[in-house]
């Protein structure tokens, strides 16, 4: 019989073997994850730039300065810098003023030195001495002082000569004097340091008012008596075989304008004004104090000449 097709039956496919769906596989465990290496840091570079292999490097273990530790002595340390002493304390090496320079500021060139002086030193008798200012050298001349080389002592010879004899060497004295006028001899000058052959008549040689008679006048000699201007004129104290050329050029120069070129000898010549000053009771300016300070405070034991 006949089959009756519908519509809705289309056309039927072939018979053929069964579409097989394939098995869902097995969901497998995630395999195991391996350990991630710890992360190296980066390699160190060389001074060429080249990468070298990574080193580990232990930084070392940084220590406080040592005065640092004690509150006590940091707190010292840093009052000395405060007031800048100009000189390390006691415990506080290596501390700088100023910068980084590893010792402290030395204190200005030309500083003076001891002001004060030992007992006894021509230092310490400055600040005896009365300080004003020069006066005019109105009515100043040598005769005001008396004649020349005045034998004043009495023993027979002059005052010049007496002074050739002290400070010359190989003294040579003309015959029939008895020892009294010297010819010739060799200076060693405390002025210039240097070695110079007197000879009477051709001199090169001058003996030195170390307190120039000038400066005396200027300073209080106007007001003494004739006198005691001829004593002071003669004195051995104040006198001094020099170098003729350049006791021309001191003048009547005192402390503050004028003093010997040879450096090794200008504290006893300071030392020798301030004696002189003081025996006869002469004035000084203020700038002949402080030169005379400055000077002796480089030798605050240099002892105040005699006579």
């Amino acid at each position: 019989m006949a089959s009756t097709l519908t519509p809705s039956d289309g056309p039927r496919r072939p018979s053929g073997p069964k579409a097989t769906t394939a098995p869902t596989p097995a969901t497998r465990p995630p395999a195991p994850t391996a350990p991630t290496a710890p992360t190296e840091p980066p390699a160190p570079v060389g001074r060429a730039g080249t990468t070298g292999p990574a080193r580990t490097r232990t930084a070392p273990a940084r220590t406080a300065p040592a005065w640092s530790r004690t509150p006590a002595r940091a707190l010292l340390c840093a009052t000395a810098l405060t007031v800048a002493l100009g000189g390390g304390l006691a415990g506080c090496k290596g501390t700088t003023v100023g910068g980084a320079t590893g010792s402290a500021s030395p204190p200005a060139a030309g500083a003076p030195g001891d002001t004060a002086g030992a007992h006894g030193s021509a230092l310490a008798a400055v600040d005896g001495l009365a300080v004003k200012g020069r006066a005019p050298k109105t009515g100043y001349s040598r005769e005001k002082f008396g004649p020349e080389w005045a034998d004043t002592d009495h023993n027979g010879c002059d005052t010049r000569d007496d002074i050739l004899k002290r400070d010359l060497k190989k003294t040579v004295f003309r015959a029939g004097t008895k020892g009294c006028i010297v010819t010739a001899g060799v200076l060693a000058d405390p002025y210039t340091g240097t070695s110079i052959t007197y000879k009477r008549g051709a001199s090169k040689v001058d003996i030195d008012h170390s307190v120039a008679l000038s400066d005396a006048w200027q300073k209080g000699a106007q007001q003494w008596t004739a006198d005691k201007r001829r004593d002071f004129a003669n004195d051995p104290l104040n006198l001094l075989a020099v170098d003729a050329s350049t006791n021309r050029r001191k003048s009547d120069g005192d402390t503050a304008t004028w003093l010997p070129p040879n450096s090794a000898f200008r504290c006893s010549y300071v030392a020798r004004q301030v004696a002189v000053k003081k025996k006869y009771g002469l004035w000084v300016t203020a700038a002949e104090r402080d030169a005379m300070r400055k000077v002796l405070g480089g030798c605050p034991n240099q002892p105040l000449p005699a006579g």
